[in-house]
């Protein structure tokens, strides 16, 4: 039984009947900017659908497609001594690491501006797919502050030298720009059809597979980005004979066994 979607603020929370979540970020200016209100109540929301046994997939979106998250608030920011500084910081690195623990496939929808927070957050998320008016960036050396927290998977994501020339210039790409380096997965014409539509053809597959192998697969492949080769050899030896703890594997390859035995039609 599903339980019942709570209210969370500047979050809007929905489920399909997949398992599918859509967690959308509400009331927070026009580029849903990331105040310390908004941070604390979508990390809020997503430690929730982290815990709910029914997630299949959890997909991460701006209001509206005129950005995912245009950064965080700098008016908040001005205002800060040392320590307010951490304070706010170390809630931005909560709402990241809460997406990062999400044991089910995190995926963002990325229309427009990404910058700053809104990249860091975006590179918390397992896929990232964006519509070709994207505008990607890291300007915190412009307002006087490093590029911190989540920045540090960008290395990863789309190599040293990119993130050098990204977070030392402070200057922005286009959404192809950021397909060549690898931060985007796919890319679609502008539109919130088109983006809604590539969603979906990532989504869908994810929805349709085993959960239970699904959410080993995310495991291990968090498991991975630290691992020794033989330490992930191991784990990975482990997910595999664990899969046949359950019925899944039986259930999802009954339907391939089945077309392998039909006869052939004369």
């Amino acid at each position: 039984m599903t339980a019942p979607i709570p209210a969370f603020a500047h979050s809007l929370v929905q489920r399909d009947e997949r398992g599918v979540y859509t967690l959308q970020i509400h009331d927070a200016k026009s580029l849903n900017i990331l105040a310390t209100p908004v941070t604390l109540g979508l990390t809020e929301a997503v430690r929730w659908i982290a815990a709910q046994p029914d997630a299949r997939a959890l997909v991460i979106r701006g209001s509206g497609d005129k950005a995912f998250v245009g950064g965080a608030n700098i008016y908040e920011m001005a205002e800060l001594d040392p320590a307010g500084g951490r304070a706010f910081i170390t809630n931005l690195r909560h709402l990241c690491d809460a997406v990062r623990d999400v044991p089910v496939p995190t995926i963002a929808r990325l229309p427009g501006f990404c910058l700053g927070a809104g990249m860091e957050l975006a590179a918390a998320c397992d896929i990232r797919l964006g519509s070709r008016d994207g505008v990607f960036g890291m300007p915190e050396v412009h307002v006087g502050i490093p590029s911190v927290i989540h920045a540090v998977l960008l290395p990863a994501l789309i190599g040293p030298g990119a993130t050098n020339w990204l977070l030392l210039t402070g200057a922005t790409v286009d959404a192809d720009q950021a397909l060549r380096w690898g931060f985007l997965q796919f890319l679609c014409e502008p539109g919130a059809e088109a983006l809604d539509a590539l969603v979906e053809r990532t989504v869908g597959p994810i929805a349709a597979s085993g959960p239970l192998a699904v959410r080993s697969q995310k495991a291990l492949l968090r498991y991975w980005e630290t691992s020794t080769l033989e330490a992930g050899l191991d784990r990975s030896v482990d997910a595999f004979g664990n899969a046949f703890t359950t019925d899944e594997p039986r259930r999802h390859m009954a339907p391939f066994l089945a077309r392998k035995r039909a006869p052939e039609a004369q």
